[in-house]
């Protein structure tokens, strides 16, 4: 989130960068046939008559504490098991006392009621929460078939477990999962993510955290004296937290002997994918202002941070950026994940393709994603299947930094969500201006989770918005192509079958997913694998491959389904 002062330098650095990068090997090919758009993809915000009534309140003061910029974390995951997937906000608290001083400030869960309309059951679920919340992390930590939630904050992590009657508890303190750095006895978490790091069939918890950061002694800062946010350049960096589960309802801080607690960052985003095919799942966190890195996943117990060596460290320049909500899935269907991640106006967004080899290639501007991100900033990011092609295509939740950056940047702090559909071989082209009236409002947006919401085979949006009602955006597409969701469920591995691959072929070739629900800024999406099949009526084959070691094979599947798949016990 760092300012640029020097806005037409950056812009030149970026376009120069564009004709370097066009004289490189281009991209590898698609394996799937490539769609010639036929209809624009098309979402509607249905908040209006959705009866979600919630305001995100960032408790915003004059003196500009760096947190109020930074929460509106969202999730989207079934919590009762009714097939519909349901709501739930992260909120913030008042300052400087960070407490939820009044019911305004709770964070909110919203049932889905499968007809287009949510009811509010927070008080139910005993979900309101404590202090000022940021980010939240879906998953079935105990492996009972409920998802539960871990909620990130300023000094106040919870881990709610979801107790299968529509109430959830607290188990933080019993389960060890608090996130207070014991060097500092204090933490400013941003985000966190569920994934099993040692495939023994439990899923572990990985806590993303961000600035060293106290309320209580933080500067106020200005431009020009303007009062304004602190620049994360201002503050340290911090280390993350990895809790391995021990499979008893608590969690074993391994950031030591794991060596994830070695890496200092400014963690806003973190995303999971085997980028290296060992069979072991690795970490992606983009990092504001500072170096992302690349947690190889050694397979022992340990972790290597690759990020330099594989490329993904710096942009395609050597420098670092605003790294925010980040995704880590294959791009160009040749079955090797590939990263994405929002960043800052001057910056572009990062893509980098997966060349493998345990190698990366910087292709923001070869992608044509340089010129219309350099233009714009984002927060929440996801890269998902939008009409159904076979091609997942990037849906970026855009907003300035500063809410006076008119005043201060002379550019607008609101901004409207982009699309960017993607035309294969890696290329993408934003279609923004004709993907509904809902893309053409200004806003706060932050956070970012997507999934499903009326099981029509669309994947649909949830975004926040700082200080005022979030976007339901329902995905009207009429491309009419065919898709398949898979909700997968673990026997001998984790029940949500995170970390799982998946690789369908048709007619068109062949695609590959991984199942998770960390993605993008601050939230946590739908745990089931979702594929668009284009024209084909027919999966010739699914195949795939568990954490722990299990392969399943299915063929001559039906489309337009969702489809349970039950994973085969050793």
């Amino acid at each position: 989130m760092q300012r640029r002062d020097l806005l037409l330098c950056c812009l030149a650095i970026a376009f120069c960068g564009y004709g370097r990068l066009a004289s490189q090997t281009p991209p590898r090919q698609s394996a799937a046939k490539t769609h010639s758009p036929s209809v624009p993809i098309v979402f509607e915000n249905i908040i209006s008559k959705s009866r979600v009534g919630f305001t995100q309140k960032s408790s915003t003061s004059p003196h500009r504490y760096s947190i109020e910029t930074m929460t509106g974390g969202v999730a989207l995951f079934d919590y009762d098991n009714d097939g519909y997937l349901d709501i739930f906000f992260t909120n913030g608290a008042s300052i400087p006392s960070l407490e939820k001083t009044d019911a305004s400030f709770a964070n909110r869960l919203f049932h889905n009621n499968g007809d287009g309309t949510f009811t509010d059951v927070t008080d139910k679920a005993g979900v309101g929460g404590l202090g000022y919340s940021m980010g939240v992390a879906a998953g079935d930590y105990d492996n009972d078939g409920f998802e539960d939630l871990y909620v990130t904050g300023v000094n106040h992590n919870q881990l709610l477990h979801n107790n299968g009657n529509g109430t959830f508890t607290d188990v933080t303190a019993k389960a060890g999962v608090s996130g207070i750095l014991p060097a500092s006895g204090k933490s400013w978490a941003v985000t966190a993510g569920w994934f099993d790091y040692n495939n023994d069939g439990l899923l572990d918890l990985l806590v993303i955290n961000y600035l060293d950061y106290d309320i209580r002694t933080a500067a106020s800062c200005s431009q020009n004296k303007i009062v304004t946010y602190c620049s994360p350049d201002d503050f340290k960096g911090v280390p993350n937290i990895l809790y391995k589960n021990n499979g008893d309802g608590t969690f074993t801080d391994v950031s030591l002997p794991s060596r994830v607690g070695q890496f200092t960052n400014k963690g806003m985003g973190v995303a999971f994918a085997d980028y290296d095919d060992d069979g072991f799942t690795d970490v992606f966190v983009s990092n504001d202002t500072f170096p992302n890195l690349l947690l190889h996943n050694n397979g022992d117990g340990t972790f290597t941070d690759a990020a330099l060596n594989a490329g993904v460290a710096y942009n395609e320049m050597g420098k670092t950026v605003a790294g925010m909500g980040t995704e880590f899935r294959d791009l160009d269907n040749d079955g090797k994940p590939d990263i994405f991640h929002a960043a800052m106006f001057g910056d572009a967004f990062p893509l980098y393709q997966n060349l493998g080899n345990a190698e990366f290639q910087d292709s923001t501007s070869a992608s044509g994603l340089t010129a219309p991100t350099v233009r714009s900033t984002a927060w929440g990011v996801g890269a998902f299947d939008f009409d159904n092609d076979g091609l997942k295509d990037l849906f970026t939740a855009d907003s300035a930094i500063l809410d006076n950056s008119m005043e201060i940047e002379h550019r607008p702090y609101q901004l409207p969500d982009h699309i960017y559909r993607n035309l294969g071989h890696l290329t993408f082209a934003e279609v923004s201006a004709s993907a509904g009236p809902a893309f053409k409002i200004a806003a706060a947006h932050r956070g970012a989770a997507f999934g499903d919401l009326n099981n029509d085979g669309k994947i649909d949006a949830v975004v926040t918005v700082l200080n005022a009602s979030p976007e339901i955006l329902i995905n009207r597409t009429a491309s009419g192509n065919h898709w398949i969701i898979l909700k997968l469920v673990g026997v001998q591995d984790n029940r949500d079958g995170l970390g799982a691959k998946v690789k369908i072929t048709t007619s068109h070739g062949s695609q590959y997913n991984e199942a998770t629900t960390a993605v993008g800024y601050n939230s946590s999406s739908d745990k089931r694998v979702s594929f668009g099949l284009g024209d084909s009526t027919i999966i010739d084959k699914i195949e795939l491959a568990w954490p722990t070691g299990g392969k399943q094979i299915l063929t001559q599947v039906k489309a337009d389904q969702v489809l349970t798949v039950v994973e085969n016990a050793k």
